[in-house]
């Protein structure tokens, strides 16, 4: 593989995780606690964000072939998954693949939410998982295969510095600027989700490609 290809990869993992989609939840979530326990929190997230797309990355091919699912089927069904949630970010919305309204009001009452629902699912959740299985996939190789995982974790190292930085970003970046933060990285997305379904679709009905 080229660095132009591995270095897309990492373009990709950071958007589809998006830290900055955390960062006001986190704010909104831990106000009550102390900074120390802030900092936990957030440092929480970012290894269950590591832990959690590591384990897709070698373990997605196994868990598609006990069900028979092939890379092509998973990438139209994951680039249509990736599609929606790139059109609810365009839109400046978190979408129901992230997290629904009653897992947010679940989340107040929670003691820890580092794991759930900072880490699972509103970061490693459904759209990210399937991002990293298909990149595990159609790269191939056991090179590849570590340099996703080393991404996976500089992009867990964001998530932590994002979440560190906390209130003061989000009043520095501001509502308007979040906003449009997140519809950049929904049009970078809708991109990489239209590739991957088109790419699917290629081999699932050939006549396409003619």
């Amino acid at each position: 593989m080229s660095w132009d290809s591995w270095f897309n990869m990492l373009v990709g993992l950071i958007v589809i995780v998006n830290p900055l989609t955390a960062v006001s939840v986190h704010a909104s979530l831990t106000t009550r606690q102390s900074p120390r326990r802030r900092r936990r929190t957030g440092r929480m997230a970012a290894f269950t964000v590591g832990v959690v797309l590591t384990v897709a990355a070698l373990a997605g091919e196994t868990v598609l072939a006990m069900f028979g699912i092939g890379i092509s089927e998973f990438k139209v069904g994951g680039g249509v998954l990736i599609l929606l949630m790139a059109i609810a970010m365009l839109n400046a919305q978190m979408g129901g693949a992230r997290q629904t309204e009653e897992e947010a009001d679940e989340a107040h009452d929670r003691d820890e939410i580092g794991v759930v629902p900072l880490g699972v699912p509103l970061l490693a959740g459904p759209g990210a998982i399937s991002t990293v299985i298909i990149y595990a996939l159609q790269q191939g190789g056991w090179l590849s295969r570590l340099v996703l995982v080393a991404e996976i974790w500089i992009v867990a190292g964001l998530v932590a510095l994002a979440l560190a930085l906390g209130q003061p970003l989000v009043e520095r970046i501001g509502k308007t600027g979040l906003n449009i933060v997140t519809r950049i990285m929904g049009l970078i997305l809708a991109a990489i989700a239209v590739g991957f379904i088109t790419s699917g679709l290629k081999v699932l009905l050939p006549g396409l490609a003619g």
